[in-house]
């Protein structure tokens, strides 16, 4: 079987944002002005938190970052790149972002990929004929319509997990070693293997895939949502002995946060008084 792309299902567009505050400037404001720029905040933020048609137009959320990269992660599904885009100026345009420096950003769409109905389509006729595509379609359809697949696509705010794991991601291209070079059923089975160990952090570890090839720097996109941040360390260190991971995984920098909502901005942005 040769090197077959797998199909996938898309659904909401994802911006990731890291930023630093210039807290030089924004200790120079007044009292007063300082206090105004995280009202701004908290309102934006409420607003954005909802989407254009409540949860069924996207999210937003805002997280603290401990450890290096910035002060903080802005989360965002949107339906649309456009939507994002708008959603990324309201950002900038707003009074807080003339204090904000861009440190880093990703852009993703969430996906599902279709591994193994790919090689399963594969097996029963040829790639690229009209048979081929309809199996496909027809299993894009049937997997598009599963409820666990739809919150993939289209995930809702974890309930009680306030911590957030983010990192980039690609599969190894090189000359020993080459995921794009394997035939799919293969692939399938290795990332079969890899959702298995996935699915035994379920309840405790809320997993978003984006996928970014044409959109960004790095292929995938990795959000985890979990109630104890040692769960964290647990699943990536499962799944990095994963074949799959060991032999193919390539990973970027991680941001580990902690959300908070828009009402604490104030605190946040230090405007309110210790003990107010």
């Amino acid at each position: 079987m040769g090197q077959i792309a797998p199909a996938t299902l898309e659904g909401w567009y994802a911006l990731h944002q890291v930023f630093s505050a210039d807290w030089a400037k924004l200790r120079a404001l007044p009292a007063e002005d300082r206090a105004a720029v995280a009202e701004e905040a908290a309102a934006l933020f409420a607003e954005l938190a909802k989407g254009a048609e409540g949860q069924d137009g996207g999210w937003s959320a805002a997280f603290k970052l401990v450890g290096g990269g910035g002060d903080w992660l802005f989360v965002h599904f949107r339906p649309t790149l456009d939507e994002l885009a708008e959603v990324q100026r309201r950002v900038y345009d707003s009074e807080l972002g003339v204090h904000l420096v861009r440190e880093y950003d990703y852009l993703s769409v969430t996906e599902a990929g279709l591994y193994h109905a790919t090689a399963q389509a594969a097996q029963e006729a040829k790639p690229g004929s009209d048979e081929y595509k309809r199996i496909i379609q027809e299993a894009m359809e049937a997997e598009g319509a599963a409820a666990h697949v739809k919150s993939r696509l289209y995930p809702q705010v974890p309930e009680g997990m306030k911590y957030v794991s983010f990192y980039p991601m690609s599969k190894r291209r090189g000359e020993t070693l080459n995921w794009y070079a394997l035939p799919v059923d293969e692939r399938s089975r290795l990332m079969r293997e890899h959702g298995m160990t996935g699915r035994t952090f379920s309840g405790r570890v809320f997993q978003v895939i984006t996928g970014s090839i044409g959109l960004d720097d790095w292929e995938w996109g990795v959000t985890l949502f979990a109630r104890d941040p040692l769960e964290f360390k647990r699943i990536v260190t499962e799944m990095r002995f994963d074949e799959a991971s060991a032999l193919y995984g390539e990973f970027g920098q991680f941001f580990t946060g902690i959300r908070f909502a828009p009402g604490e901005w104030p605190e946040v942005l230090g405007s309110r008084p210790r003990g107010g």
